[in-house]
């Protein structure tokens, strides 16, 4: 194999590929990265058996060939070359050297790296196992994916929760009208819980109900983040696969089976309170600097018109501030853990967060006043 590659085009393929592959592994072969060259360009594909993570990218190809080689030590390497350098990758078999290493020259550097077999290399299978199949604008994914994946458990022991419930369902309440059909995330903590939907794409009308682990989640966010093409999105009960621009990223599903979120979903909550998010989160944050570290506790006391976000520590005193809002209900006095409302907060981009409240012990839904796409549920504590 006999190659040549700019800088940029290299790092950025490494940076996606590296980020898949865990530092520590038990497994030689799973530290590697595939790299396949073949006229026309550069195939590199990583996994950990869970999730892979496939990319193409132009190069220009003397000889064709394909070995596989640490992921972190090419990536930290390229990173470190200069800016606009050519790279020159070679394997020993291409250049009368020992086949059982890779060469790099970039700027004044050399490096010579150990190779493992590219037959040792694992694959998790090709479409023909995936039935079912859509695509989505990756703005569309994106906001599915931003408003539900803070929510997403890490608790290991619950590992049903350790991922976005991706599912077809009627509705409304949504950008679908009353009866339409939606495409549905959902994610949750137990404190907290997120749902987003857009319009049922066409191909996703049968698709089953599937939870992507938040590894998974997570780099496809990386993917999704600046590009304007559609995601052609395939999935089985096992296996779910995202394709974009040059890269495919194929994950594995969590098996398991994901609560019933509209149980939790209170429908009686009829004290109605508007308030602008941004002056809102920025109060929370600033009375949460006194709150104590274990709870992060804050207390909401509502009247007409008017909203008092406080809290209070032993050690740190007491904070608290007033803000105008839209409310016509009784009083009420509530708390919630202060990280968990900004989290939400920072998610209405609308400018006016809308509350939805019942009492001080049940939960709080809250939404976007200008946009009924995504709901948030959050759970109150005792202050």
């Amino acid at each position: 194999m006999k190659l040549t590659i700019e800088r940029a085009a290299l790092l950025k393929a490494l940076a996606h590929a590296q980020s898949v592959v865990e530092r520590r592994n038990t497994i030689p072969i799973l530290s590697n990265v595939l790299l396949e060259a073949a006229p026309g360009g550069l195939a590199l594909t990583a996994t950990d058996m869970d999730l892979a993570i496939a990319e193409q990218t132009p190069a220009d190809v003397a000889v064709p060939g394909a070995t596989t080689v640490s992921v972190h030590t090419l990536y930290d390497i390229v990173r470190k070359l200069p800016d606009g350098a050519q790279v020159e990758i070679a394997t020993g078999d291409a250049e009368g050297g020992d086949a059982g290493q890779l060469s790099l020259r970039g700027g004044r550097s050399r490096f010579r790296l150990p190779t493992l077999p590219r037959d040792d290399f694992p694959m998790l299978g090709d479409n023909a196992e995936l039935p079912h199949g859509f695509s989505l604008p990756a703005a569309e994914l994106k906001s599915l994916i931003d408003r539900t994946r803070f929510a997403i458990s890490t608790e290991e022991t619950r590992y049903y929760l350790n991922g976005i419930y991706l599912h077809a369902t009627k509705g409304g309440n949504g950008k679908a009208k009353d009866g339409d059909s939606q495409l549905r995330a959902v994610a949750t903590d137990g404190h907290r819980l997120a749902r987003s939907e857009t319009a049922l794409p066409a191909g996703a009308q049968n698709m089953p109900g599937v939870i992507v682990p938040r590894k998974a989640v997570t780099e496809l966010y990386k993917l999704v983040q600046d590009s304007t093409e559609s995601v052609a999105i395939n999935l089985s009960d096992t296996k779910i696969r995202f394709a974009l621009d040059s890269v495919v990223l194929t994950s594995k599903l969590i098996d398991g089976t994901f609560p019933d979120y509209e149980r939790v979903i209170p429908a009686g909550n009829d004290k109605m309170m508007e308030v602008d998010s941004r002056e809102f989160a920025a109060a929370v944050d600033r009375c949460a600097t006194i709150a104590a570290e274990k709870s992060r506790a804050v207390k909401l006391s509502l009247k007409k018109n008017a909203l008092t976000v406080s809290a209070s520590s032993p050690e740190n005193g007491t904070a608290s501030e007033e803000l105008e809002v839209d409310y016509k209900g009784g009083p009420i006095e509530i708390g919630f853990n202060a990280r968990y409302l900004l989290d939400i907060a920072q998610q209405v981009s609308g400018g006016r967060a809308r509350f939805a409240l019942a009492d001080a012990a049940s939960p709080t839904i809250i939404r976007d006043a200008d946009d009924d796409a995504a709901l948030y549920v959050l759970m109150p504590m005792r202050v």
